[in-house]
């Protein structure tokens, strides 16, 4: 979907795997998809154009032979139940930066959750967590429309440096508001936002926490 996200993946799940030659890593296949209609607008829309191509791509990996699956994208997974009736088991992105917060002595904390329109909107990432314990907290409508949103599409432009000033704003913002940790519910955001602390406050990012989930698995 987000092909910068995708490869980031890919990259950091290379080198995050304890491996010491070629044949001690883990054999993948990457489906890199970013003709499917943008999940947030669909969301938003009320529609699911993305979930057939999103079909396909579980379909042709599983027909290349893929035991587990997951998906770097957090909107995707508005589809995920659905996904999940394919017959092959995939990881869930928010329930890997669950097992991050408490790896990180971070239960039942309030957590400030970024993401994009859809992901917030539709409570892809407080539904899951709120149900384990945790607070959480996001973004204004102000600060979606004004710094959020237009951030991710700048980071979708290759406009790292500009998104970044956005995204910092938003973080202090709920900081303030008590976040004891904060979530890039978006794997674009990663591609910005490179620290693991702001004001001693830890920042999950979404592309480690699964790239963790994978390897635990």
């Amino acid at each position: 979907m987000g092909p910068a996200a995708s490869a980031e993946f890919i990259t950091r799940l290379i080198k995050q795997t304890p491996a010491t030659c070629d044949q001690e890593h883990m054999p993948f296949v990457l489906w890199n998809e970013p003709r499917i209609p943008d999940r947030s607008i669909s969301m938003q829309s009320g529609n699911d154009d993305p979930l057939p191509w999103l079909e396909d791509g579980i379909r042709g990996l599983k027909n290349a032979g893929c035991d587990r699956i997951v998906i770097p994208c957090n909107s995707a997974h508005f589809w995920y139940d659905e996904l999940c009736k394919l017959g092959v088991p995939i990881i869930h992105i928010v329930d890997s930066i669950a097992t991050e917060l408490r790896d990180l002595g971070l239960e039942k904390e309030t957590i400030g959750v970024m993401g994009t329109q859809g992901t917030i909107e539709h409570g892809i990432y407080q539904y899951r967590l709120e149900r384990q314990g945790w607070n959480c907290i996001v973004p204004d409508r102000a600060e979606m429309d004004f710094f959020v949103q237009p951030a991710i599409d700048l980071i979708k432009a290759g406009k790292i440096t500009e998104s970044r000033v956005l995204l910092m704003k938003v973080i202090h913002s709920l900081i303030d508001r008590g976040a004891k940790a904060i979530v890039l519910g978006c794997t674009e955001l990663p591609l910005s936002i490179g620290i693991a602390t702001v004001e001693h406050v830890p920042v999950v990012n979404s592309i480690d926490s699964l790239v963790q989930a994978v390897l635990k698995k």
